[in-house]
């Protein structure tokens, strides 16, 4: 028995044992067969199984069909039970009939695999067959025995469009494959599949969230304005109208429904109906929601137990994929499946973790067609990876491997073309029946194929349930209602265009009789029949329930109780820790970058502090250069903070999918921090500490080694805890600001603990930061012997002896010349070497509770809030009916539902919208521009450079655009589409373009940029900007400057109506979400476009692309009224329906190679296109086939395995290429003479004067900036924040040494708060930049110079009003009362110098960074050069000769804090505290101190006290002056460097400039060259 014994592998070969039979197979589809809920036909019968053997038809129970399948296990042999199966929902006979459609199959041969005279009796392994509602049975075709390979070849077919038999064949050999997975084999033996909570019922779901449908948009009067209108409110309206808190809604109503297992539930709507909170409902996602009321059940447990008890069951999929892109894709799933891997009771017997790893991925790779990718990076929109589709797959994947019972899919085929997204669902089919998993999936265009694979749908609308229940009877439903389905029309878009007024086509003689508003539809489904049965359906599930719920408790153990993560916590944090060991090693070049940096910066930083002296003269620049190592590795640490919140949603995700507790994460990521860490500590110290000289002996290196890594692991901690407790990136930035200058000032390096204020010098004991200076002072100066000298030794006259010296050094003697490093530590810092190993013990304690509370954090994280899309107004355009609703937080006058787009009382008011809106469109366009010019383009070649070789991208492509005509530019991704529209529009910067582009014959003159239109596919716009500025800013740019500003707005106003935006025109455009809808950025990017007037030619790349079916439609409807109204357009498109194909009129076709397949008129039905073909050996079109995607599948588009003829080729030999090359030729004769519009004709690059465009787009940017509160008030903030807390830690300063030292560390606190506003300020530069590279300067709209004078302008009168801020917060504290008049406006003038200098600095980085991530990893770079050299942290005179020749001068804050510095000390006197004064005994033969020290103090400075007891008491300085000549510091110079940094400040504003101009206009040098070199090695060659 045991040598033929089947092996896990073998367990479920194709052909073997029967799967659990599914819902509906894929390929039975095509059938008409109906898919009924049972109790249509008779509700109290259970489901019997019915068995066709050898052509008899016998019935049989559920038990002798058990004991077939035991004994057919037994035998071995396949052929013991060969039958099909099938489950009939009914027993009625007329049932039976119905729905009988079972074919025979047969086992493969020579796959039985155990001996048949073996025939032990055993206890049955198989559970009762899932029964699942009324269906046909599970077709099996004859089919020939495949190996695995022959299958994967099967699976790679399914992209080419096989014929009907083929697909169905190709569909049992997929569900022959999942088998491996999910066969009865397998199931029998697990405890996890026999106690799943499969089958989801929902009775009465109502969901509320908080949310208003508008608002105003936010400026900056209203941080003034909001309390007087606050109080005008609380007056008129009430104090719930003042507060303005939006009411909570109802985003869903009643919903009723079940899903069972096996089934598909489509959900439809259009964007914001509430397709999404259905789905995170479904899938028990309630965080963000106000409530959720009603009752879901999965199995029927309900879900509070399942949040709480088997989470792992259900699992919610976003749309977008979350993955780490710098994992390969088999690392990224093999992860997944060492975490989701059942334990020993729920594998095959015999089965190791390793076994099940790898069948698992085995199958899955070639079950979704990635095997290909296994090694290949996920990636992302920066990371260089798999293709979208196969991203999708990769998702898909790790859904499979959570084997959930319940699963969601939002929106997941966004971005897929039509094959790809058929491909995806028919895997998410095959994966719902194989592992009779309850799937709900929400779909935009969703294509008829895509249709016909679903069981049930659900139609929402405004949070309305419009219809519930069978996909095949949907249709009916509606057109029972009165409603008609266009010919061509998918039911897909015929249900959801139901629900858009514009849209809906009604049958004549029922306008009065169909339901209008969402409530009317959902009060007429809960009145039909439609809605009784969904009623019995459910409650008919609810009774077999109790049978499945029954078995389950039989079969539950102590592990099944609960299901939230399959392995323990440790193996977790194991297979994390791999994980991020994977995901460093995969982005090699970050690592060796930030290492390549650290080395680096050791370099100079120990170079400043190189070999410092073993004296007196060293013992500050001692403590500064490990004051130095700590912060830099502390700062390093900041940049956790950006990864941890790019690195949320994917942890959310996997949160959601119980792979792991995000408490293990964070453990993960610290085990991994151990090394790197290290690396990094070492690389750092290393050079630093022998550079500068530090004790070297090996305990006190290992002890600061030890020291240094406990510190930045622990800082590490902490900005990762800070990482999971705040939501977004920036409320954690502000917090970390704070932290950061509260870590630096109460180290105890800059201010001495003893003169810390009481109301801060508590900071000191929760600074960790502090506790670790304290270690590495106390290890480096505990056993240092200072020795004292020149001018530290006082008084240095000559002749004097040593007994009778003293040493300015905290910590000295009388009578000595050296100090000792623990006394300096100690008289300073209250220091001591016997606090070592406790502040190790504290800096533990503080790592722990750090890592504790990020634990927590992570462990208490929620997704964002689920809230309804905002449109937001401009206050004083916001419609009338809005008005009051936003005033008073929608408490009166708005009874949408939040998350409608619009209102539906506008339906009621005309009785036929459409009818009256094509009246309104008829007189509009007669106000549009038409165009007369034909544009034609021949022999077109593209060529770029491509792994030292050369690359065609586009071959000999020909064709014309002419006036009236909707032309489409088609072909399979990769073809060239979107490549040859950038060449025609001459947007091509990159590589070699050949052929002739004419306008009406003649080559294109200078204006054709701004004489066409181009629709980027991303709708690129200025966020702020409402849509009616948009189209003026466009309009007054770039029609000629002949027009007058009034007739230009005139125009705009033409072209609102025209798009149908009139209630949305005074909206801010804002970002998704938040702003306009999808479908209405598209309408304004190309409504800006119009706005030009573009009297050539319009082109639009991709309009449809991210819209849902409702949408596209709109959107190409109303480019067909452009062109009918004289526009001529040219469009890429991807995958259009039938019916959108029918809109356009002529097509040019790419296939792969950028090479024309067709180019010409479409027809009447297309009739023109299919002949062409069918005449050149296409197959024939089937009269219900969407030409569109007939034609791509003829010509072998994006199938790898194509044999068939080169289309290209066939193109050019044919008759139709010949017609259109003369008729070509005739246009451009006949149109060579006509005269152009001056317009045309004009040379001009831009349409209007470098004046208007300055005015323009620097007002632009002004209003951005106004209505941008949350960058304006942050900024003011870290103002406010900073400055106080400067005047606080350096509060009223005395006259002491101490104090005077306070003032340059004040000073320099000020410098040091440049970074934070530098990160503020450089995205916000470089999104206006992207908005000019993206749109505007390839449209010509205004010169970079424009726009560089705008983005300088705008910032500099905030920054003048936030210097004026932190002056005052600042100034008047530390003692500038005591300075009024020249003094307090000379530090005023530098505070106001000092913003514009770090403005233009920050911007002058981002001018030639070309990304976010580059520039601000540029700041820290440059800070630590221009604050380095400043003469602070190694004062002037103590600088290496190399760097004080050069680099000090340079640095524009060594002119800036000398010009402070001075200011504020001169003529101030210095007090010397007690513990300041250097005392050394008067010698016998001198009559006084004064005497004996005179000649000293006027050459050195200072004063002396005579105690009259033989001791004498020196200060070292006398007055400021004296103290900032320490420091290279003079009055005499401050005049000279306020010009110096005026200076500073205009090469900044240079720099922004001619970085600009080199990137838009400069020709590079180094371009020329490399072509000269290459050009060269060719000739050699």
């Amino acid at each position: 028995m045991d040598e033929s014994r089947l092996t896990p592998a073998y367990m479920d070969v194709p052909g073997g044992f029967p799967e659990t039979p599914s819902r509906t197979s894929l390929h039975q589809q095509q059938t008409t067969i109906g898919r009924e809920f049972p109790l249509s036909t008779n509700q109290e019968s259970s489901t019997p199984v019915t068995g066709t053997q050898h052509g008899t038809n016998d019935s049989f129970t559920s038990d002798q069909l058990h004991r077939r399948l035991n004994e057919a296990q037994i035998n071995g042999s396949t052929e013991a039970y060969s039958d099909e199966i099938y489950i009939q929902g009914g027993a009625s006979a007329s049932s039976s009939k119905k729905h009988t459609a079972a074919t025979q199959s047969t086992a493969n041969p020579g796959e039985s695999s155990s001996d048949e005279s073996d025939q032990t009796e055993v206890e049955p392994r198989f559970e009762p067959i899932k029964s699942t509602t009324e269906q046909p049975g599970l077709e099996r075709k004859q089919s020939s025995a495949r190996n695995e390979d022959q299958i994967f070849q099967v699976l790679s077919r399914r992209r080419t469009g096989a014929s009907a038999t083929e697909s169905q064949e190709d569909q049992d050999e997929i569900e022959r494959l999942m088998s491996r997975m999910f066969g009865q084999a397998r199931q029998q033996q697990s405890e996890e599949e026999k106690t799943r909570h499969a089958g989801v019922i929902f009775r009465n779901l109502t969901v509320k969230g908080v949310g208003l449908g508008a608002s105003l948009q936010p400026t900056i009067g209203d941080l003034f304005l909001g309390l007087p209108r606050f109080l005008k409110n609380l007056v008129t309206k009430g104090p719930k109208a003042a507060v303005a808190k939006p009411p909570v809604r109802e985003l869903l109503s009643n919903f009723n429904g079940c899903v069972r297992p096996g089934e598909i539930l489509l959900v439809l709507g259009r964007p914001g109906s509430g397709c999404t909170t259905f789905l995170k409902t479904f899938c028990n996602q309630r965080a963000g929601y106000e409530e959720v009321l009603g009752d879901v059940t999965y199995g029927g447990t309900d879900a509070k137990r399942m949040a709480k008890d088997f989470r792992g069951e259900i699992i919610y999929n976003p749309e977008d994929d979350l993955h780490y892109a710098t994992l390969t894709v088999k690392r990224t799933l093999e992860f997944a499946l060492r975490t989701r891997t059942p334990g020993k009771e729920s594998r095959m017997e015999g089965e190791t973790r390793e076994d099940y790893v790898r069948e698992f991925l085995r199958v899955a790779a070639k079950l979704l067609w990635i095997e290909h990718t296994m090694n290949t990076l996920v990636g992302n929109e920066y990371v260089r990876g798999v293709s979208g589709g196969e991203r999708k797959r990769v998702s898909i994947a790790e859904a499979l491997i959570t084997r959930a019972s319940v699963q969601g899919w939002d929106n997941s085929s966004k971005g897929l073309d039509a094959s790809t997204a058929v491909e995806y669902v028919q895997s998410l089919r095959a994966l719902t029946n194989m592992a009779q998993v309850s799937t709900a999936v929400s779909l935009y265009q969703a294509g008829e194929s895509l249709y016909n694979l679903v069981d049930k749908v659900l139609l929402i609308d405004q949070g309305q349930c419009l219809y519930y229940g069978p996909s095949d009877r949907a249709k009916q439903y509606f057109l029972d209602l009165g409603f008609d389905c266009p010919e061509r029309w998918t039911t897909a878009d015929f249900l959801t265009s139901v629900t858009d007024p514009h849209e809906r086509s009604i049958r004549s003689g029922w306008e009065d009789r169909i339901p209008r508003s969402a409530h009317d539809f959902a009060d007429v489904y809960r009145k039909s029949d439609a809605y009784q049965r969904n009623i019995e359906d459910i409650k008919d599930y609810e009774v077999k329930l109790e049978e499945e719920k029954r078995v389950r408790a039989e079969n539950e153990s102590e592990k099944s109780k609960k299901k939230n993560y399959t392995i323990p916590f440790h193996q977790q944090v194991a297979a994390l820790t791999k994980r991020q060991a994977y995901i460093m090693l995969g982005d090699k070049a970050s690592l060796g970058g930030k290492w390549g940096g650290i080395v680096f910066q050791g370099l100079i930083v120990g170079s400043l502090f190189y070999q410092l002296p073993g004296t007196a003269a060293g013992a500050f620049t001692r403590g500064g250069v490990l004051f130095f190592i700590l912060l830099f590795n502390a700062l390093l640490a900041l940049a956790e903070q950006t990864s941890a919140f790019m690195s949320k949603p994917i942890l959310l995700k996997h949160k959601n999918f119980s792979f792991y507790r995000p408490s293990a994460f964070t453990l993960a990521q610290t085990v991994m921090d151990v090394p790197l860490v290290f690396i990094q500590v070492t690389l750092f110290n290393v050079i630093i500490y022998w550079m500068a000289g530090l004790s070297a002996t090996p305990s006190q290196f290992f002890i600061s080694m030890l020291i240094l890594w406990l510190t930045t692991m622990t800082t590490y901690a902490f900005f990762r805890a800070i990482s999971a407790i705040f939501k977004t990136l920036d409320d954690a930035t502000k917090v970390t600001g704070i932290v950061l200058q509260i870590v630096i000032v109460y180290t105890g390096y800059l201010i001495p603990p003893k003169s810390m204020h009481p109301w801060f010098g508590w900071l000191r004991w929760i600074n960790w930061v502090q506790y670790a200076f304290e270690c590495l002072m106390a290890n480096e100066f505990y056993n240092l012997e200072l020795e004292c000298v020149p001018p530290y030794i006082v008084p240095n006259v000559r002749g004097a002896v040593s007994q009778y010296q003293s040493c300015t050094l905290a910590g000295s003697q009388p009578g000595r010349t050296s100090v000792r490093g623990a006394d300096y530590i100690e008289s300073s810092f209250k220091y001591s070497r016997a606090h070592l190993w406790r502040n190790f013990g504290f800096l533990w304690a503080f790592f722990l509770a750090f890592l504790a509370l990020t634990m927590y954090g992570m462990e208490t994280m929620k997704p964002n809030a689920g809230g309804a899309a905002v449109t937001v107004y401009k206050r004083g355009q916001v419609p009338k009916d809005l008005q009051k609703s936003i005033e008073t937080g929608g408490r009166k006058g708005n009874s949408n539902d939040e998350e409608s787009g619009q209102s539906s009382e506008k339906i009621a008011a005309s009785e036929d919208p459409s009818a009256e809106q094509g009246r309104r469109d008829e007189e509009t366009m007669k106000n549009v521009a038409k165009n007369e010019t034909v544009f034609t383009f021949q022999d077109v070649n593209y060529t770029i450079p491509y792994d030292g070789k050369e690359r065609k991208l586009l071959q000999k492509v020909q064709g014309c655009v002419r006036p009236g005509k909707l032309t489409a530019l088609m072909g399979a991704s990769g073809a060239g589409k979107t490549t040859l529209l950038n060449t025609l529009a001459q947007r091509i910067n990159f590589g070699v373009v050949t052929g002739d582009f004419l306008v009406d014959g003649r080559p294109l003159p200078m204006s054709f940029q701004r004489a066409t239109g181009f629709a980027e596919q991303l709708d690129i716009h200025e966020p702020t900007a409402t849509v009616r500025e948009a189209l003026q800013f466009s309009a007054l740019l770039r029609q000629p400057k002949e027009v007058s500003k009034k007739e230009k707005y005139e125009y705009c106003e033409t072209i609102i109506d025209l798009l149908e935006m009139q209630d949305i025109a005074g909206a801010t455009i804002g970002v998704v979400g938040e702003g306009l809808n999808a479908e209405q950025r598209k309408r304004l990017t190309i409504g800006v476009e119009l706005a030009s007037k573009p009297e050539l030619l319009m082109f639009l790349d991709e309009p449809t692309s991210g819209l849902d079916s409702g949408a596209a439609f709109n959107i190409v409807r109303f480019l067909r009224k452009l062109a009918d109204a004289g526009q001529a357009i040219l469009c890429t498109i991807h995958q259009p329906s039938a019916v959108l194909f029918e809109i356009f009129d002529e097509l040019i076709l790419l296939k792969s190679g950028g090479r024309v397949v067709y180019a010409g008129e479409l027809g009447k039905d297309s009739q023109k296109l299919i002949n062409y073909f069918e005449s050149n050996g296409a197959d024939k079109c089937p009269s219900d086939a969407n030409p569109a995607e007939w034609m791509l599948e003829a010509i072998g588009a994006g199938n790898p395995d194509y044999q068939g003829q080169d289309w290209g080729d066939v193109w050019l030999n044919s008759k139709n290429f010949q017609e259109q090359t003369k008729e070509i030729e005739q246009m451009n004769e006949k149109r060579r003479h006509v005269e152009h519009s001056k317009n045309i004709q004009d040379d001009r690059e831009y349409a209007m004067p470098l004046w208007t465009q300055m005015v323009a787009v620097t007002k632009r940017s002004y209003i951005s900036y106004w209505r941008s509160p949350n960058y304006i008030l942050g900024k003011m903030m870290l103002h406010i924040f900073t400055g106080l807390f400067n005047t606080f830690t350096f509060w009223r300063l005395g006259f002491s040494t101490i104090d005077m030292q306070s003032r340059l560390f004040s000073v320099f606190m000020n410098l040091t708060i440049a970074p934070p506003l530098i990160q503020q300020l450089q995205p916000v530069f470089l999104r206006s930049r992207n908005i000019f590279t993206s749109r505007e300067n390839n449209s010509k709209i205004y010169s970079w110079f424009a726009w560089t004078t705008a983005v300088v302008l705008a910032e500099i009168p905030y920054a003048i009003v936030a210097g004026a801020v932190y002056y005052n917060c600042w100034w008047w504290g530390i003692g500038g009362y005591t300075m009024l008049g020249f003094r307090s406006g000379f530090i005023f003038l530098l505070t106001i110098l000092f913003e514009l200098y770090y403005v233009g600095f920050g911007q002058a980085i981002a001018a030639f960074s070309p990304n976010d991530l580059l520039a601000s990893l540029f700041v820290p770079l440059f800070f630590l050069f221009v604050v380095s050299f400043c003469g602070v942290a190694v004062p002037a005179n103590a600088l290496p000769y190399f760097w004080h020749s050069w680099m000090y001068w340079l640095t524009p804050f060594h002119y800036l804090l000398e010009a402070y510095l001075a200011t504020i000390v001169h003529n101030q006197p210095v007090q010397c505290k007690p513990d300041e004064y250097s005392t050394f005994n008067l010698p016998p033969n001198e009559d006084n101190c004064h005497s004996y020290v005179d000649s000293y103090i006027q050459q050195a400075g200072g004063y002396v006290n005579d105690l009259n007891n033989g001791t004498c008491q020196y200060c070292q300085y006398a007055t400021g002056d004296q103290f900032g000549r320490q420091f290279s510091v003079s009055y005499d110079n401050i005049w000279r460097d306020f010009g110096i940094v005026c200076g500073f400040i205009v090469f900044n504003y240079m720099v922004i400039y001619l970085s600009t101009w080199l990137r838009y206009r400069g020709k590079n040098p180094f371009k020329g060259l490399k072509a000269k070199l290459q050009q060269s090695k060719k000739q050699k060659k």
